[in-house]
């Protein structure tokens, strides 16, 4: 180590601007360093879900994931090993691939592979939902929608068709979603007697009911200098006209919706239920996406908080039940304050050592 003191006192000036440079890049690498819960997990998984209404656990593992596992393990390369779960109504597999495979080449043979797979299954399977899955994707922010005015299906409405698609512009920022509240749907409630009186089955009822309510395009029509498109709107504008769509002509005498069911704007099976402080309430979930720090995130959703709650009704309350940021700050300012006390601790000792300022 002698030559070191040497060099040091040959070649003052050069120490001096190396400890100019630490002072000066030090802090600047501090700032840019990227903050976050998790660092960036480059695990490559595509998850697929296939869904199929009424089917059973057994039968989805048979008919449905099984045979497609197969026909991924002979045409997708670089597969490591392939994890299904079977739930009724729905299959999820994860399709885990070797380190070093380009995801993107691997996601378009996955999706390509899925559209060929699914017409060997049983008729009626929906095309599956193919997503890239991301370890450092982690839910970053909780947010409660709740009224004690609007109804649980206003409370989704709003918080589905409305503030979703606005917090989503939030670089970095996933929402799923939400938890909680009803979805509205248009239900048909059959009755079995009045239908046997008719001979009529439910499925006669359904098929009128998608016969007429669909809107065709016509083709185009030139009038002059004008050309006009045209469209023929079939589709019933209100719940009283779908109880006057006819369903089928029995005996000479028209059946109409209204003699054999009752259509009514209501909501679907609730299948999970949300309380906050002992109301109920609709749950929204941020995830982060990407490179973006959660920080970052975090704050932009906020940002957007105040303005979002200017155009939702006064009575929809947006309240922020978990923060993931809070976590990252802390162990920032810990870092920083550590390194405050070692950096003073270090000048100290060595001014212990040495004897002299200079």
């Amino acid at each position: 180590m002698t030559w070191l003191v040497k060099v040091a006192l040959d070649r003052p000036y050069t120490f001096i601007v190396m400890a100019l440079m630490i002072l000066i890049f030090g802090p600047l690498a501090a700032v840019k360093t990227p903050t976050d819960i998790f660092p960036n997990i480059g695990i490559p998984v595509i998850g697929v879900a296939f869904t199929y209404s009424g089917l059973s656990p057994d039968d989805m593992a048979s008919r449905i994931m099984t045979p497609y596992e197969r026909i991924l393990s002979t045409t997708v390369n670089d597969v490591e090993h392939v994890e299904s779960q079977s739930m009724p109504g729905i299959g999820i597999a994860k399709i885990y691939f070797q380190p070093n495979v380009d995801i993107r080449l691997a996601s378009a043979q996955v999706t390509s592979i899925s559209q060929s797979a699914i017409r060997q299954m049983p008729p009626g399977i929906q095309p599956p939902l193919i997503l890239n899955y991301s370890a450092s994707t982690v839910p970053v922010l909780q947010m409660a929608f709740s009224s004690t005015s609007l109804s649980e299906q206003q409370v989704l409405d709003y918080s589905q068709n409305f503030a979703r698609p606005r917090l989503t512009t939030v670089n970095g920022a996933a929402i799923p979603y939400s938890y909680g509240g009803k979805f509205r749907s248009v239900l048909i409630d059959l009755d079995p007697q009045a239908m046997q009186a008719r001979g009529l089955s439910s499925i006669d009822v359904q098929n009128a009911f998608v016969a007429q309510n669909q809107i065709v395009p016509a083709g185009n029509i030139k009038i002059g200098d004008f050309q006009y498109v045209v469209l023929l709107n079939n589709a019933a504008d209100t719940i009283e006209a779908m109880n006057e769509l006819p369903v089928k002509t029995v005996g000479g005498g028209t059946v109409f919706m209204r003699d054999v069911a009752h259509v009514r704007d209501g909501n679907s099976v609730q299948q999970n239920i949300v309380h906050v402080d002992g109301s109920r309430a609709v749950l929204s979930t941020v995830l982060k996406n990407g490179q973006t720090s959660t920080l970052d995130v975090v704050q932009g959703i906020k940002d957007l908080l105040p303005l979002l709650r200017e155009q939702l009704p006064p009575e929809l309350k947006i309240d922020i039940l978990s923060d993931q940021s809070l976590f990252v700050k802390a162990a920032v300012d810990g870092v920083m304050h550590e390194g405050a006390i070692a950096a003073g601790l270090t000048s100290l000792m060595i001014l212990l050592f040495l004897g002299s300022w200079r």
